[in-house]
């Protein structure tokens, strides 16, 4: 498979009308394969609840394609450990998580994508470890104004 602007393209156009505001393109044949591969278009709006992937324990990583990308890191308190923005222009292309780190994801341009490499297999029972602390992707309002909190926490 070959990853190039058309594909980037048909990805972005998918996100853009999707609920959500992002979708994926997954490399790996099932749910089974012990490497999770996909790509994800996610524009700016699209709210992902801070998790974390533990017991099983899944590391994950971040390639930025195309857009840029804030990636936050927090400590179990809700607190932010950490925060980058992936953005190819100024030579930040990747980000690795750990396991058991709660995480999340904010693009900050329209047609964001990434290339997204995670543990497997997928079980969606097990797979993503919800912080407490954050609200949840149903609470729209409430999670759109969490999700601006968060990028005024870690203006640059």
């Amino acid at each position: 498979m070959i990853i190039d602007n058309s594909l980037l393209k048909q990805l972005s156009d998918k996100a853009v009308k999707s609920v959500r505001k992002r979708t994926n393109y997954n490399f790996h044949k099932n749910d089974d394969d012990l490497l999770q591969r996909m790509l994800n278009g996610i524009e700016p709006n699209s709210y992902v609840q801070p998790h974390k992937h533990e017991n099983p324990d899944k590391r994950e990583a971040f390639i930025i394609l195309k857009g840029q990308l804030l990636v936050i890191l927090f400590n179990d308190d809700g607190s932010i450990k950490q925060s980058s923005i992936l953005n190819r222009e100024k030579g930040i292309f990747g980000i690795e998580i750990p396991p058991g780190r709660y995480h999340t994801i904010i693009a900050l341009e329209p047609n964001t994508c990434v290339y997204e490499v995670k543990d497997g297999p997928y079980n969606p029972h097990n797979d993503k470890h919800f912080a407490p602390w954050a609200p949840s992707e149903d609470e729209h309002c409430t999670a759109l104004t969490y999700m601006k909190k968060l990028i005024k926490q870690c203006s640059f």
